[in-house]
């Protein structure tokens, strides 16, 4: 919502990215100003949230590359026009990533207002999160705060705008979106109504984002979870228990396929991951496989010469798979690969 006497263009954002492992990024974000120039600006930073979540970065490292974008646009417009003030200078975020799986919302922001937490029962909650400096500032580092979301809790991100007007301080905005958020209604879109109405009682002074999304965890019978040993003789295993779960799935048509993609993956696992792994089965509106190991190190697709006994593994789980992809945790990394589920599992999908 654009602010009253505006051209119709701000630097306020909002986004929804699909992430690897059934998670998904909810982003908003805001830059300071009005007109074509924040709203270029804005285009540049979506983009590179966009970029920057593809390689599935944790959200405290995802804003500080993106504090490093705005130094360099910052640095840009300075040099073109030294007299101008950067459009990007003092910009805001909020970076948020849902795991259905676990239930946890992991948290970071860069001089925004915090996410609220509306759960089931109605009450709201704004989770304490570290601040973070403003973007283009690269004087703090960025800290993520992991909390519990219920399921079928709404997770509120927005924009300084909807709670901070010049008859309105930031504490009585909290104050009047706490209220709104406890508002009965089923709805996505008809709370959104009431919080806009109820908190922006006489228009917005600026720029306004609001995003609401209504989190659902997995059932334990959409996700299984193996602990393996670093032994190769596991790989057999591995496929056996894969196979009889897809079977249990009612996904007999993905079991040849992904037996393959197991046995790679834990293969190469066991051979440079140096120590436990865990194999982990997803089965949401595609069916996902994970394998996790403590090793850092990244694995490389080749091309094997024909003479190479080795060095396709990669290659031909690319080839096998719709995408695939790795991430890191706290405690090494996982390889990932997913492939859709078969048109006759409609059913599923629509459930």
């Amino acid at each position: 919502m654009p602010a009253h006497g505006s051209e119709g263009a701000g630097g306020d954002w909002f986004d929804v990215i699909p992430l690897s492992g059934a998670r998904v990024a909810l982003v908003v974000g805001d830059v300071v100003g009005h007109g074509i120039d924040a709203a270029a600006t804005m285009g540049r930073l979506r983009t590179t949230v966009r970029t920057l979540a593809d390689i599935d970065l944790p959200p405290d490292e995802l804003l500080a590359h993106l504090d490093d974008q705005v130094l360099r646009l910052i640095d840009e417009e300075q040099t073109a026009d030294p007299s101008l003030t950067p459009a990007a200078l003092g910009a805001t975020c909020l970076y948020v990533v849902y795991d259905p799986a676990t239930s946890k919302c992991t948290m970071s922001r860069a001089g925004h207002p915090p996410a609220a937490v509306v759960t089931p029962d109605g009450s709201v909650a704004f989770p304490d999160l570290p601040a973070g400096p403003p973007l283009g500032l690269g004087t703090l580092p960025f800290e993520s705060a992991e909390v519990d979301i219920a399921d079928s809790s709404v997770l509120a991100l927005y924009t300084d705008g909807l709670i901070q007007t010049r008859d309105q301080d930031m504490d009585r905005g909290l104050t009047l979106l706490r209220t709104a958020l406890a508002s009965p209604r089923t709805r996505l879109d008809e709370l959104c109504g009431t919080v806009l109405d109820d908190v922006l009682t006489g228009g917005p002074d600026d720029d306004v984002a609001l995003l609401l999304a209504r989190t659902h965890a997995l059932s334990e019978d959409q996700v299984a979870t193996w602990e393996l040993t670093s032994d190769p003789t596991v790989v057999a295993d591995a496929r056996s228990l894969t196979a009889d779960r897809l079977t249990a799935w009612g996904l007999g048509s993905l079991v040849f396929t992904f037996e393959l993609i197991v046995s790679e993956l834990v293969t190469n696992a066991i051979r440079y991951g140096n120590g436990r792994i865990r194999l982990r089965l997803i089965r949401q509106d595609a069916l996902i496989c994970e394998v996790s190991d403590p090793s850092s190190s990244a694995p490389r697709m080749r091309h094997a010469r024909t003479t190479d006994e080795g060095g396709r593994g990669l290659f031909l789980i690319a080839q096998l798979a719709r995408r695939w992809g790795t991430r890191y945790t706290a405690d090494g990394k996982i390889v990932w690969a997913e492939e859709r589920l078969p048109a006759n599992d409609a059913q599923y999908q629509a459930a």
